[in-house]
């Protein structure tokens, strides 16, 4: 119990949403790695360069060029996959662009997730298993020193936090009306955000951010460098995501709400981040602080794993040095024009046999 099992996964129908995405590459290549049949919902590839283009998914994986606002486009293409699984991952994934852009953060972050669900409870051969991916961010932030539980109330003070809050009451009212039998359609949703690792291109993301001045040697500009996150490898959660949806396929019970954090000593200022990520990149880094004006963060945030470790055995495997270590290799190896599909699947494979 705890670690992900490659015989459920071989052979199984895999529907992920927002694939394309940092962390749909990382999941897309997993499953891929296992074995199981993998297809893809996304209306496009979200960075220039991707993890997705890089490692050469497009070439496995049978793709439905569909935005999740278009709800008969995502009916037809649930309907056509007829997948055994759905990770829906699909989201408008960034705090401060929601601040430009609320009511697209909204629309894809909200009714993109109900038009999945529709999409599910409409195809003639509905799956077995459905897992939400939404965020840490969901909760109504108090900005306390412990950590928040899954039955916390849902909130958010900007429109991207407030938007997976809503995310959640959707999940939660698709389950109680229409997916409560324990012999039909299972749902869950995931909990997990400051995820990092290696071919992270995203807008306003440290890790990002600072990979993008090393690999050309430009000054890298930081916001909030006191704001303690708690930070974890992409591959713990995705693990977790994992581990949910293979309980969730033997029980009906799981069909509830699971965090997916990092252990407490792994939540971090800002600035320990960029040190250590300093101290470990083989060229000088030059880190400049960014006065601003920047749109409110909450500058402090926790999940209370508890039960995911109770009732799927899921602990973090990285810890967070193992982590930055993980991040430099691979963007050394891309920086020397090393492969990067065998990169990647060589951090997966590394991971799943820790």
């Amino acid at each position: 119990m705890g670690a992900v099992d490659p015989s459920f996964w071989r052979g199984r129908r895999v529907l992920v949403t927002g694939n394309t995405g940092f962390k749909g590459a990382w999941l897309t290549l997993w499953l891929l790695d296992m074995g199981a049949e993998v297809s893809g919902l996304a209306s496009g590839v979200p960075t220039d360069p991707s993890l997705y283009e890089l490692a050469g998914l497009s070439a496995d994986v049978p793709q439905d060029h569909v935005d999740v606002r278009d709800a008969e486009a995502v009916q037809r293409a649930v309907a056509a996959r007829r997948p055994e699984v759905v990770l829906h991952m699909a989201a408008q994934a960034f705090v401060r662009r929601s601040f430009r852009d609320p009511l697209e953060t909204y629309a894809t972050n909200v009714m993109g997730t109900a038009h999945v669900l529709e999409a599910v409870r409409l195809a003639p051969e509905a799956p077995r298993v459905v897992v939400n991916v939404t965020s840490d961010k969901c909760y109504e932030n108090r900005e306390w020193e412990w950590g928040y539980r899954e039955d916390e109330p849902m909130g958010g003070f900007d429109p991207y936090s407030n938007s997976k809050g809503a995310s959640e009451l959707v999940t939660s009212a698709y389950r109680s009306s229409f997916f409560s039998d324990p012999d039909g359609v299972r749902l869950a949703s995931a909990r997990a955000g400051n995820v990092i690792g290696g071919g992270d291109w995203g807008e306003d993301r440290l890790m990002a951010d600072i990979m993008r001045g090393a690999l050309v040697g430009e000054a890298i500009a930081i916001r909030r460098p006191d704001a303690i996150r708690p930070w974890q490898h992409v591959l713990n959660p995705l693990s977790g995501y994992l581990r949910l949806v293979e309980a969730l396929w033997a029980d009906a019970a799981h069909a509830t709400a699971f965090n997916f954090g990092p252990a407490e000593t792994d939540a971090r200022p800002v600035q320990w981040i960029v040190d250590r990520i300093g101290e470990r990149w083989p060229d000088a880094l030059d880190f400049q602080v960014d006065p601003g004006p920047h749109p409110h963060e909450a500058t402090w945030l926790k999940l209370d794993s508890a039960r995911a470790a109770a009732r799927l055995g899921w602990r973090p495997t990285w810890a967070l040095d193992q982590t930055l270590d993980a991040i430099v290799d691979w963007y050394a190896s891309y920086r020397a024009g090393e492969d990067v599909r065998a990169t990647t699947l060589g951090q997966i494979r590394g991971f799943a046999g820790a």
